[in-house]
């Protein structure tokens, strides 16, 4: 067996603009490719030289990107809407040829790329999921032994023999997904699949993602969702433009991903008066994130506090001053405000001169994810806003592997939520015919009594 699931040797993908594509497959052809599906072993997609076009515009959706990727390993592919992702993963998949280069698969592909992908829209549930089992080179007896648990996890008992063409999409992706991912191919390729679907089926999918992982099967996941990625992948591949940015550790490349668009790091200084954010009484100096060895960092452990910090200059005296900090998730939700809470100053105007605020978040508090931080500060009595710099600085929490350290504890599926605390549990036996006291039940009070001797 090859040491390799995939190879790629400077793959390039030329669309001519404007150039019709086919629809769907009919019936025979659906056929005819699984008939031949068994027959193929290493699946070698070489290229020709590149026809000529009657038009001029020309776009390469891929350039020059090659790289290997062994057997069990989960690599997520990240990058903007057109950097090529879903070009690369339909290469991959046998869907398309590429213009230039070659790709090699070792293994079994089972796909999900778009909605639909795979299926025969006149054939049934039950006759699509038979028909993908023999694209993947399954026996009928390994499809029937997985039939019952692909269709309750695609929750579509009711309508299995139902042609699929009157699926609703969200239908559709369930049981597009519950095949690729229940008839254990040697290497799976998922394409956004928690773009579609409702929060209860993407945490399904994304759980399911890592079993597969786990069972030692290759894995390519692209998504925009940062979280899933770090914490399913081991390896990302960030491309743009067609081409490879960065290929390494999930964890560096996604930081470097996100870094690229942000238009802010975890260190921002005004060294320019004139441009810096402030009113006619303070104005914002810098602003930094630091780990809690006190170093300027944008990516900290989920187990580590987090400091906020803030410079400022206070130009006339005898004013009090209130800074605060505003954080926000990725996805453009309040997590919650600051305000600063030092007894030293409470009450107390301040005199001009140079001035550091500090907040300190603590360790397995903030969830994982990418997190924005607004900074802002206004006087007290009377109050006016001097600035309120929106994005200010962000980091990337990323949680850690070890759950024992964590609120993740041994659960390795999805675990959503704004913040993620460490409570403190208590779990103990109780002997059988014992509960609360009756006392402590009607007056709504939660917390267990010692049993009498």
């Amino acid at each position: 067996m090859s040491n390799l699931a995939i190879r790629a040797e400077a793959l390039g993908k030329q669309y001519r603009l404007g150039q019709s594509h086919a629809g769907y497959r009919t019936l025979r052809e659906s056929i005819m490719r699984a008939v031949e599906a068994p027959f193929r072993g290493v699946k070698g997609i070489l290229a020709s030289t590149p026809r000529k076009s009657n038009r001029d515009e020309t776009i390469w959706a891929l350039k020059d990107v090659s790289f290997e990727i062994r057997p069990g390993e989960v690599v997520g592919i990240i990058g903007r809407n057109g950097a090529g992702k879903s070009t690369l993963l339909k290469i991959l998949s046998e869907i398309t040829e590429p213009s230039v280069g070659r790709a090699e698969i070792h293994g079994r592909v089972g796909s999900l790329l778009e909605v639909g992908t795979g299926f025969h829209p006149e054939l049934t549930g039950r006759e699509n999921l038979y028909l993908n089992g023999a694209i993947l080179g399954m026996k009928r007896g390994e499809i029937e032994r997985k039939f019952d648990e692909i269709v309750a996890f695609a929750e579509v008992e009711k309508f299995i023999d139902t042609p699929v063409k009157h699926y609703s999409s969200g239908m559709y992706l369930r049981l597009a997904f519950a095949v690729a991912a229940h008839l254990e191919p040697e290497i799976l390729i998922v394409d956004e699949v928690l773009a579609v679907g409702d929060a209860a089926f993407q945490k399904k999918c994304l759980g399911k993602m890592g079993d597969v992982a786990k069972n030692g099967r290759t894995v390519l996941f692209v998504s925009h969702n940062m979280p899933a990625v770090t914490r399913l992948c081991d390896r990302a591949i960030y491309l743009q433009d067609g081409g490879i940015v960065e290929d390494g550790k999930a964890n560096q490349v996604v930081k470097s991903y996100l870094q690229s668009g942000l238009g802010t790091t975890a260190a921002r200084e005004w060294s320019d008066p004139r441009k810096a954010p402030g009113g006619e009484i303070a104005r914002l100096l810098a602003v930094q994130i630091r780990s809690e060895n006190g170093r300027c960092v944008d990516s900290i452990d989920i187990r580590q506090s987090v400091e906020l910090v803030m410079e400022y200059e206070v130009f006339k005296s005898n004013y009090r001053m209130l800074p605060m900090f505003h954080l926000y998730n990725e996805d453009g939700v309040h997590i919650f405000s600051v305000v600063d809470k030092d007894p030293v100053w409470r009450g107390k105007t301040f005199s001009k001169g140079l001035f550091r605020s500090i907040a300190v978040i603590p360790g397995n508090f903030l969830s994982e994810g990418t997190m924005f931080f607004d900074a802002a500060l206004t006087t007290l009595d009377p109050t006016i806003w001097q600035f309120y710099e929106r994005q200010a600085v962000a980091c990337q929490i990323i949680d850690h592997p070890d759950g024992a350290t964590t609120a993740r504890g041994e659960w390795a599926g999805p675990f959503g939520g704004v913040v993620r605390p460490l409570l403190r549990w208590k779990t103990e036996s109780i002997k059988v015919g014992k509960s609360l006291p009756s006392s402590a039940v009607s007056s709504g009070v939660g917390a267990p009594q010692k049993d009498s001797e």
